[in-house]
């Protein structure tokens, strides 16, 4: 889970609601928070009480089960066909009163800093749940990680929630108990996950940086030589 450089936008709530859905919904998971630049986040999130933040989410919960799973449903058409049924069997799982599990899951919150190898933690997950930059989605893509999508910046990133979308390797949701309960569902369906990463490897390029060095210098070289002729007096 991460919120760019600065660790901005909803992160703790998010943060909150996606480990208390694992929780009560008997996921095992790691969270890797990318707080990046933000240390008072990472100190808060290092001695947060997550048994009072079970206990609240689920009040919410039980309290508005109907609402949330009704935003999970209808949150835009653009939802990959795939997700959607994984959803609506959730959704009918929740509606019988099975969405609770006996046992709850165990899950670690793990706080981070400011991160330079966020390929190696890329590698490493099951899903990416991050802010619409371009590098961060490309670099998802690049190995094959399924993204949720939970905000962006007006115009400059809003196309490249459309990447995720039509990419068929994600969803977007801005709501954090919505994407906490969309993050659990994802998460015990392995068969969607597998889908979900091929659909991003398809639309990676994990050696674009080194084509596109190759192209420049490629093109540099072209140019050099042309110079040179001209000033040899070849046209």
């Amino acid at each position: 889970v991460m919120g760019g450089g600065e660790g901005v936008g909803s992160l703790s709530d998010i943060v909150n609601e996606v480990y208390a859905k694992l929780r009560t919904q008997g996921v095992d998971a790691t969270i890797c928070v990318v707080c990046g630049r933000n240390e008072k986040l990472k100190a808060d999130l290092d001695t947060r009480c997550w048994d009072t933040v079970v206990s609240q989410s689920l009040q919410s919960y039980e309290t508005l089960k109907s609402r949330f799973w009704t935003k999970v449903m209808t949150q835009h058409a653009h939802r990959s066909r795939r997700i959607q049924l994984a959803l609506d069997r959730a959704a009918a799982k929740a509606e019988k009163g099975n969405d609770i599990a006996d046992v709850p899951g165990n899950v670690d919150v793990v706080p981070l800093g400011f991160v330079s190898n966020m390929a190696e933690y890329m590698v490493a997950a099951d899903v990416l749940v991050s802010k619409a930059g371009p590098g961060t989605i490309a670099e998802a893509a690049a190995v094959g990680l399924p993204i949720m999508v939970t905000s962006h910046l007006p115009g400059q990133e809003a196309g490249n929630v459309d990447i995720v979308l039509n990419g068929e390797f994600g969803d977007f949701c801005q709501d954090p108990e919505t994407i906490g309960l969309e993050i659990a569902c994802w998460l015990q369906d392995s068969q969607l996950l597998d889908v979900m990463s091929k659909k991003a490897k398809t639309v990676g390029h994990p050696h674009a940086a080194e084509e596109i060095a190759l192209d420049i210098g490629k093109t540099t070289h072209q140019w050099m030589e042309q110079n040179e002729l001209k000033r040899n007096g070849h046209k």
